[in-house]
C-alpha cells in the first residue's frame, strides 16, 4: 500500500488549522489505498522518509526562512535519501504572518536538491487563514494523495 508521509512544524493556532485541511483532503473518503502517516518535523527520520512514496511539507515562515524544525528534518534526511527517493512526488504549505518568500525559496531549493517532483501547487497563506486558504490545503491533501492511489 502506498504510503504518503505529512511532515510538518504547527506552533501555533493558524499552522493547526492548514495541517487539518491538509490531513482531511489527504484522507477524504474518496482517497483509497494510500495509507496516511503524520510526523512532526522534530521526530521524523529518514526510515519515514524512505519508507513514503509521496510528502506533504508543512512549515511557518520564520524570520524569512522555513521553520528551524523542518530544516533539521531535511538536514537528517537529506543525504541518507538523496539517491533512493529521487522523484518521488511532494506538495507543501506554508504559513506567515506577511511574506513567505524566503521559506518558500528554502523549500524549493532543498526539495530540487534531492530531486523529488512538485504534484500540487504550493499553498502560500499570510495572516489568519480564509475560508480559501483552508480549502486550497485540503485540495493539495487530497492531489497528493490522490497521486499515490493505485
Amino acid at each position: 500500500m502506498p504510503t504518503l508521509l505529512i511532515v510538518h512544524h504547527t506552533p501555533s493556532p493558524n499552522c493547526q488549522t492548514l495541517l487539518e485541511a491538509v490531513v482531511s483532503g489527504a484522507t477524504t473518503d474518496g482517497i483509497e489505498g494510500v495509507r496516511t502517516v503524520r510526523r512532526a518535523a522534530l521526530a521524523a527520520t529518514a526510515s519515514d522518509v524512505l519508507e513514503a512514496d509521496g510528502y506533504l511539507l508543512g512549515t511557518p515562515a520564520n524570520l524569512g526562512y522555513m521553520s528551524g524544525a523542518l530544516k533539521h528534518f531535511f538536514d537528517q534526511v537529506y543525504y541518507p535519501c538523496l539517491d533512493a527517493t529521487r522523484g518521488r512526488p511532494f506538495g507543501y504549505w506554508v504559513h506567515g504572518g506577511n511574506d513567505v518568500t524566503g521559506a518558500v525559496r528554502a523549500l524549493e531549493s532543498v526539495t530540487t536538491g534531492l530531486g523529488w517532483r512538485r504534484a500540487a501547487e504550493a499553498v502560500k497563506v499570510t495572516g489568519e487563514p480564509d475560508k480559501a486558504d483552508v480549502q486550497a490545503c485540503w485540495e493539495l491533501g487530497a492531489t497528493v494523495a490522490a497521486g499515490l492511489m493505485d
